[in-house]
Order: structure tokens, then C-alpha cells, then sequence
């Protein structure tokens, strides 16, 4: 209700109401300002309603006091039961569970204002499921209520659960779900054989490998606790026989691991063994999770073919051994106890096999044909015995005749080689590795000899090195070959083998002379080759040599005028005639100064003394002249340095300068040592000088200084 202190009750005060339902919901008397509700509340749709409300004067519409705001309750009752907004529920637990084991929580929801009275305070309870099952009131928790529940005896357990507001007082409102529970398996059970003895009968011409029998285990768990493993208890006719798991059925699978003969034996007894593969602790001690039964097998006679003594028959026989001979013979008898006759065929299959033929009732086999090794070294085809009483049945084996060999081909070069030799080659340098081949079949220890022919033996030019493995070396003997003079040679060479009787040939290897590096790499192997290069035309070749000839002309050109160029150099004037030689490209003292240079440089190289001294000063003693023959190991500088010397001597323009004669030429053990002034060694051999003299104005003071007999100190000057 609303009343304004201005309303003295003549009506002349007017209220109005606006804001959340207003005239929807909640209406208001215009005269006396009383409120109603127009329609039914639900605190659970809306719990409260703000609204304003002001007086207003009827004449002028104007308000009598500022608009005021006030808020309109819902109070809650107990109009809404607890509902299970997850249900139905699923639960698992495993059997066997202790009481109080947990199974599962579950949870009603009230929609009444839990701040407010009772009306939202749920309380649990079970309805239906017990003595099974038990649950919390307050938390909804499930749990076992009973001790070793068996899921073989009952798997599935439905439960039908209350929750009560009201904290479950009478009056409270109620909602219930169902809980369906499932004990899970576990391997409390062991596994056990439904009877203590299997009989089984098997035929005696069961092949090896195949099932025979099956035997099975029941154990009443469930998936992985129910898997069973069998075995066979070792004892007599357990090795004959195996067993296996069958993965679908659990079933024991018993198998033949050997072939059974009813002659032989005709029953067979074994134990089986039963087991569980994944055990449970918890449950050891319930007893052992095996089982064992026995299993009894008679084997059945059978009408069998006839059983060679061999598996396989192998023979040998030499080629060309007559026709009709007897190289061996098969076997095979009929095991059953009636037993029959055997007749052998040769199971033909194609032209081969008319080579040999079988007696019938023997099973000799000799030779129908000549045979030769070279031709077909081994045969291969299959020998059927059959029952004369069955014909029918019948076996097979397979015959293997090896052909020897008579020692008939001589042995040969096993391929042909390109053998090429060095022009640098030295003696006993291996230039080629050969190795031989026989048609015949060498036996175990046969070994092939080389050996150089007996005409080729006196020639020096190559050898054959016998390496005692069936291979051989070419080796040269001589040093050097020259390809100019012959690029070919031809070897013979003679193999022979070590059967009886011996065989021999004569085999000519072609040796070719090739040009290579210092290293041996082949760089050339015929003067066509260095020519005429392959591949190009007519054209090209005319290109390249024009080209090359161009070439050597600039160079000759070049060289001619570097030549001119350096003889305006030298001969400067003719009256440039010194009295000594000045151009040793050092510093020295003067002519006083007979340390600066090696004046012995100049002196005949043809001579070759003993001792070495230097000739630049004066002997202190007199020597007669001792002259040695030139050195042989040093005739090509000797020859180079002579040819220089002859040059310089015809040609008038030369100055008798030492630092002229330069020979361009460096080699090894040069009979005048260095021709440098620098750190110059000369003999202590004496020398005539008097040659000197005759070579004219410009060697005068040479040959007054060399013009006696003098003797030098030996020892070196540096």
C-alpha cells in the first residue's frame, strides 16, 4: 500500500506505478494506492520486482512528492522436487570387492532457495538394490554392501535411488533415478577339463604338422582371466605330438610334430596341462589356476605306398663310361603287414632323363647313353616305386648322378688380356697377371703350371713368373722399350694342367708398347694416336695446324729478335777489351781482392782433378800436371759444356767473359762443379796454361797468371 501525507482523502490525489511488471504483473489502486498482484509469482522464474511509485495531483497532473523506489520479494516455498539431471547412471565395479567398496556419486538438484527453510536440503536413499549396494544420505556416494559378490553368479545389478527434500521429512517433495551397476571379472576361477581322459584316433598317414585332435579346458571367467595355455606333460609319445592355443574357441589344438607308423607303434598316451596365462594374487589362495587330463591316441593302419631307404639317392660315373653299365640303384619296401611287391619306373619328363634306364624289380640304374661331362655335368630326375598289390600308391625320390671327368682338354688362357708395357719399364716389373681356365673339371689339388715356350726362353725380352696358385706374372727384362723401334712383341706361353695324363697348351699373349708418366699411367699406346686425334674433321685439322704454324712462326720471330737484342747488348764497342773478368754480379775488392771470385770457373771442363783448390792465387810449390780420364757417369754435361765452348770459340764477336758463358743447364754431378764464382771449390790438380796464349790480346793477363806450374792449398775457402 502507498500513501502520500498530502492525501487528506477527498480524492485529489492520484498514484501511478511503473518499472519491472508493472501493469503486467503488479497493478495499483489510483485512489487509495493499494498494490495487487494480478497474476501467480514463481520465485524460481523471478525472485524480486523493482518498482516506482509517485502521487500526483488529479487537477493539475503535477507530482506531489519526488517518485520513490521500493523492491517486491518473492518468498520461496516448497514447490520443486530434487531431480537427477545426470541420470541414469552406469557403474562398474569388480566382483570379489570388499563391503564399502566405491561404485559411484550421484547428485539431485533442488531449484528452491536453499537459504530459505528445508525446501532445498536433499537427503538419499535407496529404494531398490539392497542388500547389494549402500549410499550416503548427505553425499550420494554408492558402495559395496554385500562381501564377494561373484560375477558368474549375477554380472548386472539395477538400483533405484531417491533424493528427498525437506532433509527427507514427511511433506518433503522426492525425485529418483536408476543406477545400473556391472560386477567386472576378475581371475578368481581357475581353469578346469570337463573329463579326465580324451580318446583320439589318428590315421597312420597323418602328415606332419596337421591337427589331429582338439581337447578343451572351461574356465567361467571372462576375456584375458579366461585365456588358457595347454602343454603337453613330458612322458611317453609326448614327443611325437604338439599342442597349441586356439585364440577363438580356447580350445587345445593337438598337432603331429612326427610321422606315425602303426607297425611301429599302434597307441600313444600323454598329459595335457591347462593353465591360466594372467593370474590374480588376491586369489593364490584359492589353489593352483591348472588343471591336467589325459590324453589317449590309437593310431589306425593304413594302406601306405612303398618308404625308400634314401631320402635322396647321389651317384657318380665317369664320361664316356659303355652303355649298359651299372652306376647304382634304389631301394624301397612296402612297411605294411601284408607286404607287397615294388616296381620302379623313371618318372620322365623330358630328353634327359632317356640317358639312363631302372630295372624294374631290381631299381639298378645304368647308363643308356654315352655321356660326356663337358656336355651336362649332372643329372637330376626322380625314381617312382609303386605296389604291385596298389598301384596306386606309390613314392617318389629324387636321383642325383654326378658325371667325373676324364682329363681331355688341355687347360687355357682364361681371357683374353690387352697386356701393354712401359717404354720406361724396368727389369722385374710385373706388367700383366694371368690366370688359366679348363674345360675339364678340376679335381680338389689340381694346380696349372706357366711356363715361357722353349723358343721364346732365349729372349731377353720379357718372363713368365710362376705364383704356384693357378696365376702368373708377366714380368719385363728388359730396361726400357722403345715403341719406335717395335710396338709390338708376342709372348708364348705354355699352361699346363696337373690331371692324368697331363694336357697342354701354348698360349700367345700380345704385349703393345705404350708411352706413360713417371707414375706407370698409360699415356699413349700408338704414334697414330699422338697425330691424329679422333673425332675431328678434315677441316679442323687443317684449322688446328695452320694455327700451330702461325705459332711457331711469332716464336721464332721472338727469339730471333731477344737474340739480336742481346748481342747489340754485349759487343758494345770493339775497343772494350778488359784485363779482367769483371761480371760475377758482386761487390769485390778489386784485382787485389782474389777472395771475391773463383777464377778456376774458367778452366777446361774436359779435366777432372783430384784434389780441388782454388786457382784465383799464387801456388807456394810447383806440381808437374796430373790429368784424369773424364768421368763416364757425367758424359752428357761434359758433351753440353763442350758444345757451348765450341760455339763461343767460333764466334768472333764473344767477349772473354766468364759471366757469358752461361749454359742454361743444371744437372747432377757436372764435372765442373758450379760455375759460379760464389762458394766455388776447384782441385788441386795441376793444369798447362799455355794454351791461354794462343787465344789472343784479350786473355793475355790470364795467361800470365796460369802460366806456370803452381800448387794451392787444398783446404776450403768459403
Amino acid at each position: 500500500k502507498l500513501h502520500s501525507d498530502l492525501d487528506k482523502g477527498v480524492g485529489t490525489v492520484k498514484y501511478t506505478l511503473s518499472g519491472d511488471g508493472a501493469g503486467t504483473v503488479f497493478t495499483i489502486d489510483e485512489t487509495t494506492g493499494d498494490i495487487h498482484a494480478i497474476r501467480s509469482l514463481d520465485r524460481e522464474e523471478k525472485p524480486f520486482y523493482t518498482l516506482r511509485a509517485q502521487a500526483v495531483d488529479v487537477d493539475t497532473k503535477k507530482p506531489l512528492e519526488p517518485e520513490s523506489e521500493f523492491i517486491i520479494k518473492v518468498q520461496d516455498i516448497n514447490d520443486n522436487e530434487p531431480k537427477f539431471l545426470d541420470g541414469p547412471y552406469v557403474a562398474s565395479v569388480p566382483e570379489m570387492s570388499p563391503v564399502g567398496a566405491y561404485v559411484l556419486q550421484v547428485k539431485a538438484t533442488d531449484a528452491d532457495d536453499p537459504t530459505y527453510g528445508n525446501s532445498a536440503r536433499v537427503v538419499y536413499s535407496i529404494l531398490q538394490g539392497q542388500p547389494y549396494f549402500s549410499i550416503d544420505p548427505k553425499t550420494g556416494v554408492i558402495r559395496t554392501a554385500l562381501p564377494n559378490m561373484d560375477r558368474e553368479v549375477k554380472e548386472q545389478y539395477q538400483v533405484l535411488i531417491q533424493a528427498k527434500d525437506m532433509g527427507g521429512q514427511l511433506g518433503g517433495l522426492a525425485g529418483t533415478t536408476t543406477v545400473n551397476i556391472t560386477l567386472t571379472d576378475v581371475n578368481d576361477n581357475p581353469p578346469r577339463f570337463p573329463k579326465s581322459i580324451f580318446h583320439l584316433k589318428v590315421p597312420e598317414t597323418s602328415h606332419v604338422g596337421s591337427a589331429i585332435g582338439r581337447i578343451r579346458a572351461v574356465d567361467p571367467d571372462f576375456g584375458k582371466n579366461a585365456e588358457i595355455e595347454y602343454n603337453i606333460v613330458p612322458g611317453d609319445g609326448g614327443n611325437l605330438f604338439d599342442i597349441t592355443t586356439d585364440e577363438y574357441t580356447q580350445e587345445g589344438v593337438i598337432k603331429l610334430k612326427k610321422p606315425l607308423d602303426f607297425e611301429t607303434k599302434k597307441a600313444y598316451t600323454f598329459k595335457v596341462e591347462a593353465s591360466n596365462l594372467h593370474l590374480d594374487h588376491r586369489f593364490h589362495s584359492v589353489g593352483p589356476f591348472k588343471d591336467t587330463a589325459t590324453v589317449k591316441i590309437n593310431v589306425l593302419d593304413m594302406d601306405e605306398p612303398p618308404v625308400f631307404s634314401k631320402p635322396m639317392y647321389t651317384m657318380e660315373v665317369y664320361e664316356d663310361t659303355p652303355v649298359g653299365t651299372i652306376i647304382g640303384a634304389v631301394t624301397a619296401q612296402d612297411l605294411d603287414a601284408g607286404s607287397s611287391s615294388v616296381r620302379y619306373f623313371i618318372d620322365w619328363k623330358n630328353d634327359v632323363d632317356s640317358y639312363f634306364t631302372i630295372d624294374a624289380t631290381e631299381g639298378t640304374i645304368a647308363t643308356n647313353e654315352l655321356l660326356d661331362r663337358e656336355s651336362t655335368a649332372q643329372y637330376n630326375f626322380s625314381i617312382i616305386a609303386s605296389k604291385v598289390s596298389n598301384p596306386l600308391l606309390t613314392s617318389k625320390v629324387n636321383v642325383i648322378i654326378n658325371v667325373l671327368d676324364v682329363n681331355e682338354f688341355p687347360p687355357e688362357i682364361s681371357v683374353p688380356y690387352e697386356t701393354s708395357v712401359c717404354e720406361n719399364a724396368k727389369p722385374g716389373q710385373v706388367i700383366q697377371t694371368i690366370t688359366a681356365a679348363d674345360k675339364d673339371l678340376s679335381p680338389a689339388g689340381q694346380r696349372f703350371s706357366f711356363k715361357l715356350s722353349s723358343e721364346a726362353s732365349n729372349k731377353p725380352n720379357f718372363t713368365v713368373h710362376d705364383y704356384r696358385n693357378n696365376t702368373a706374372g708377366i714380368e719385363a727384362r728388359r730396361n726400357g722399350y722403345s715403341r719406335r723401334q717395335q710396338e709390338l712383341y708376342f709372348l708364348p706361353v705354355v699352361i699346363e694342367d696337373s690331371s692324368y695324363p697331363v694336357q697342354s697348351s701354348t698360349n700367345t699373349l700380345t704385349i703393345r708398347v705404350c708411352r706413360c708418366d713417371s707414375d706407370g699411367t698409360i699415356q699413349s699406346c700408338n704414334v697414330e694416336a699422338i697425330f691424329l686425334p679422333v673425332g675431328l674433321s678434315t677441316g679442323a685439322l687443317i684449322a688446328i695446324l695452320l694455327c700451330i704454324v702461325i705459332l711457331l712462326v711469332i716464336v721464332v720471330l721472338y727469339v730471333a729478335l731477344r737474340r739480336q737484342k742481346k748481342k747489340d747488348t754485349l759487343m758494345t764497342s770493339k775497343e772494350d777489351i778488359r784485363d779482367n773478368v769483371i761480371h760475377y754480379d758482386d761487390e769485390g775488392g778489386g784485382e787485389e781482392d782474389t777472395q771475391a771470385f773463383d777464377i778456376g770457373a774458367l778452366r777446361n771442363p774436359k779435366v777432372i782433378e783430384d784434389n780441388k783448390i782454388r786457382r784465383d792465387i799464387k801456388p807456394d810449390t810447383l806440381r808437374f800436371p796430373r790429368h784424369r780420364p773424364p768421368a763416364e757417369d757425367n758424359t752428357d754435361i761434359r758433351d753440353f759444356i763442350n758444345q757451348r765452348l765450341q760455339e763461343n770459340d767460333v764466334d768472333p764477336s764473344a767477349p772473354p767473359y766468364d759471366s757469358l758463358a752461361t749454359y742454361a743447364y743444371e744437372g747432377n754431378g757436372s764435372v765442373a762443379e758450379s760455375l759460379s764464382s760464389i762458394d766455388s771449390l776447384t782441385t788441386e790438380a795441376d793444369q798447362d796454361y799455355d794454351y791461354l796464349s794462343d787465344w789472343g790480346p784479350r786473355f793475355k793477363i790470364l795467361a800470365d797468371m796460369f802460366g806456370e806450374e803452381e800448387s794451392y792449398n787444398p783446404d776450403k775457402v768459403t
